[in-house]
């Protein structure tokens, strides 16, 4: 596929890293020359220096070639008029805008965005994306992600296996004997580093990274069962004062037993959040002084977030948040794959940003149509495909379909009812709902299969 990204900054690199991994054509256009030759020596792309709005620039970058315009610069308005000028000029297919300013997504201003309109086919603003899914984390104590699925009647949640959980080393096709109120579909394992899809013999481990759906009103269940039950997130603690701080205090201020507090380096930052907030204490310091994480009340957090715009800042900021007695610690990184050294130290939940802005925006990048889909980062993505009318698969059973060996249909909805890890031997029906796992290196197959 033949993809333009504008803009060389976080957003766009942490799309650059992501797209890197498939058969992708990209080139990148930003206007700052540092930036720009950064992303360049890290991955193989054409980069072009200027503006993603400008035509001439778009023409340089191919645009009459391209399949896929994803406009991510720091500037809203350019994105939406590099969209324009992709649709007006060079008839690229799908255009996808980075909007961060939520008033553009208000649901008033919902005619702002269409063929006839500004021609944006999604919009998304990936702090936002990031700030709500840290804020369905911080709301089940004792998971590292939450992904909602079919409507949100089912769950993706990931979590690490800890050492004194009760469901070790029992076979996975014994686990409802084991718990009879334990209802899961393992959907993949990460062990040392590692992701495989778990037969019915294989057992969880200490430290496994797990990812798995289950009943959106039985997350609670699922982390008790795994021995993961913490105390609740009431007082939460966030380093950084940018837009992601911004969105996540507010969305954690529409809860009454919630008290949060931010502590930003920049004084000009801080008095601006300080000012767009209403019930959150703003502190503006270093994360190093103990005098001013004193006042902030680190003593009594249960929760720690850092989110400023550095890698190492964030990691570093999580650890001093721990060893000042903060339980569940969080660090904001561009992508854990250039982290794995990190991951384990001082327990300490690192953030993806590219898997929260490519979970955003992965639709857009598939030949399928599906209704949602997210990705596991190096391990794979989870898929949520609609069987219509028209479907040529309707009748087959899943043996049938000559899936990848690196995939599996891990859940079905059927007229209302979940069935979590349907048999083989189960026939697609008219109107299913399919749930489906499938490994980096199967997806172009997977493609053609549900194309």
């Amino acid at each position: 596929m033949k993809i333009i990204v504008g803009g060389a900054g976080n957003v766009g690199k942490s799309i650059v890293a992501y797209l890197s991994r498939g058969n992708n054509d990209i080139a990148v256009i930003d206007e700052d020359e540092k930036k720009l030759n950064e992303v360049a020596r890290e991955w193989d792309i054409m980069p072009v220096l200027g503006s993603v709005a400008h035509p001439d620039i778009l023409q340089k970058a191919e645009a009459g070639k391209t399949d896929l315009l994803i406009a991510a610069t720091e500037n809203d308005e350019v994105n939406m008029i590099a969209c324009q000028a992709a649709y007006s000029l060079f008839n690229i297919p799908r255009k996808v805008a980075c909007i961060s300013a939520r008033v553009y997504h208000k649901a008033a201003w919902g005619g702002l965005f269409g063929v006839h309109d500004i021609p944006v086919d999604l919009a998304v603003s990936p702090e936002y994306e990031i700030a709500k899914t840290i804020r369905r984390i911080l709301l089940l104590p004792g998971i590292s992600g939450e992904y909602p699925f079919a409507d949100k009647k089912l769950t993706l949640l990931s979590l690490r296996c800890p050492k004194k959980s009760p469901l070790l080393q029992i076979p996975l096709d014994h686990l409802e004997r084991a718990d009879p109120d334990l209802h899961i579909s393992v959907v993949n394992i990460i062990r040392n580093g590692r992701g495989f899809i778990p037969g019915a013999d294989d057992t969880f481990h200490a430290g496994d990274e797990i990812n798995l759906l289950t009943p959106a009103d039985e997350t609670e269940d699922v982390i008790r069962s795994f021995g993961l039950e913490r105390k609740e997130n009431e007082q939460v603690i966030i380093f950084g004062g940018n837009q992601i701080a911004g969105y996540l205090a507010e969305t954690l201020e529409e809860d009454d037993e919630v008290v949060c507090r931010v502590i930003d380096e920049d004084p000009h930052s801080a008095a601006i959040l300080a000012e767009r907030l209403n019930n959150t204490a703003v502190f503006n310091g270093s994360v190093m002084s103990d005098m001013v994480l004193s006042e902030a009340g680190i003593a009594s957090a249960d929760a720690a977030v850092a989110v400023t715009g550095e890698d190492k800042d964030n990691i570093i900021a999580a650890m001093i948040a721990r060893k000042n007695g903060v339980e569940n610690t969080f660090a904001l990184v561009n992508s854990r794959s250039s982290n794995t050294q990190m991951i384990n130290v001082g327990e300490n939940i690192l953030i993806d940003r590219t898997s929260i802005t490519i979970s955003a925006i992965l639709k857009e990048l598939r030949k399928v149509r599906l209704n949602n889909a997210c990705t596991l980062g190096l391990s794979g993505e989870v898929w949520e495909i609609a069987i219509d009318g028209y479907s040529p698969l309707i009748g087959s059973a899943y043996s049938q379909l000559n899936l990848p060996k690196e995939s599996r249909i891990c859940a079905l909805i059927r007229k209302g009812e979940l069935i979590l890890s349907p048999l083989f031997s189960e026939h697609i029906e008219e109107g299913d709902v399919l749930i489906f796992f499938v490994a980096p290196s199967s997806i172009r197959r997977a493609e053609k299969i549900f194309a």
